[in-house]
C-alpha cells in the first residue's frame, strides 16, 4: 500500500540531526570531579537517573543533587551540566536534506528524548539548524513521557495538527520507529541521508536534493 504524502515531518535529535557520545560526557564529568568514568556512568546511567531526567521526573537542580549525593562530590553546578552536555556534534550529512525540505515549505519538527540541560546546550545557537529549520520541538522532559510510549506520539500529533497518517518520522532506534507506526505514523529507521532522501521521494515529497 502506497504511503500518503506527508504533511508534517518529525526528526529525532540524537544520532539523526546531531551525533553524540555518552562516554565523552562521562569522561568530561570524571575530569571535572576526580571520579572515574565508570563511577560517573554508574551514577548517571546505570542508576536510571539520566532516564528520569529525560522524562522530566527530576529538575536540573534535582538531577545535580542526586548525582552529588550518589558520588559524594560537589562540582560547580554550571560546569557539571556543561560537562555532561558537551557531547553533541552536528550531523552535517543530513543538514542539506533538512535545509531543502525547509526551503520547499515542508513543516518540520523535532521529537526527542532529551533533558533540559542537553536541550539548552544544543539549542542555544551553536547548532543553528535546530532553531532555524524546526519550529516545533516535542521534548520528553517537557511532555513527561518518552519514546516509544504512545503518549508522546499523541502529544506530537496534536502539535502537528494533521492526521497521524500524514506524519512522517525518522529515528535511529527501531523501537521508536515501531512506536510511531503503532500510533499510525509513517516512520522509517535512519540509515543515512541517501536512504532517507529515497524514502521521502517514495512518499511524494518533492525537494531539491
Amino acid at each position: 500500500m502506497k504511503s500518503r504524502v506527508p504533511e508534517f515531518l518529525y526528526f529525532d535529535l540524537g544520532n539523526v540531526l546531531l551525533t553524540f557520545d555518552q562516554h565523552v560526557a562521562c569522561r568530561q564529568v570524571a575530569e571535572l570531579t576526580g571520579l572515574t568514568e565508570v563511577q560517573v556512568w554508574s551514577a548517571l546511567y546505570d542508576s536510571g537517573l539520566q532516564e528520569r531526567y529525560e522524562r522530566g521526573e527530576v529538575t536540573s537542580r534535582a538531577f545535580y543533587d542526586a548525582f552529588c549525593s550518589a558520588t559524594c562530590v560537589q562540582p560547580d553546578y554550571r560546569a557539571f551540566h556543561h560537562a555532561h552536555s558537551a557531547m553533541f556534534d552536528l550531523n552535517v550529512r543530513i543538514i542539506p536534506i533538512v535545509a531543502h525540505l525547509w526551503a520547499a515549505g515542508y513543516r518540520l519538527g523535532i521529537l526527542s528524548n532529551t533533558c533540559d540541560a542537553h536541550w539548552e546546550y544544543v539549542s542555544d545557537g551553536r547548532f543553528k539548524a535546530v532553531r532555524e529549520f524546526f519550529q516545533t520541538h516535542m521534548l520528553s522532559h517537557e511532555l513527561r513521557c518518552s519514546k516509544p510510549e504512545p503518549a508522546i506520539y499523541q502529544h506530537a500529533a496534536k502539535a502537528a495538527g494533521v492526521a497521524p497518517d500524514r506524519i512522517f518520522f525518522v529515528d535511529d532506534r527501531p523501537e521508536n520507529v515501531d512506536g510511531a507506526r503503532h500510533a499510525g505514523w509513517d516512520a522509517v529507521h535512519y540509515e543515512g541521508p541517501l536512504p532517507l532522501a529515497r524514502a521521502l521521494r517514495d512518499r511524494g515529497v518533492t525537494f531539491n536534493y
